[in-house]
């Protein structure tokens, strides 16, 4: 089973379609830090979904934290510059809808 950890607004309801697909989704509660991507157990998760680009100096601590996390972003807003080599896929929700995109996820 996937365990995801979704951090952000997330005004799509990709968590929601992740769950839908038979994933366990845990919401990081307010900014994606350390404590909180900890306390939402991104250690033992599979994938970290990005829904708000002003967290993805998240991206670096999640994968201190767990090397082999799958990062994804899902916002509308550009992944910036430094974040790029470190997420594993970026994506418009423009162009895939949620249950799309979980169904690939999970």
């Amino acid at each position: 089973m996937t365990t995801a950890v979704v951090a952000g607004a997330d005004p799509d309801g990709l968590g929601e379609a992740l769950e839908d697909e038979g994933a366990t989704v845990v919401r990081v509660a307010g900014i994606a830090s350390a404590d909180s991507l900890s306390e939402a157990g991104i250690e033992d998760a599979d994938l970290l979904v990005l829904t708000d680009m002003d967290d993805a100096t998240a991206i670096a601590v999640a994968k201190e934290q767990n090397p082999d996390v799958r990062v994804v972003t899902y916002a509308y807003d550009t992944l910036p510059e430094f974040a790029k080599g470190q997420a594993d896929l970026a994506i418009d929700p423009n162009l895939l809808a949620v249950d799309v995109v979980a169904e690939e996820l999970v």
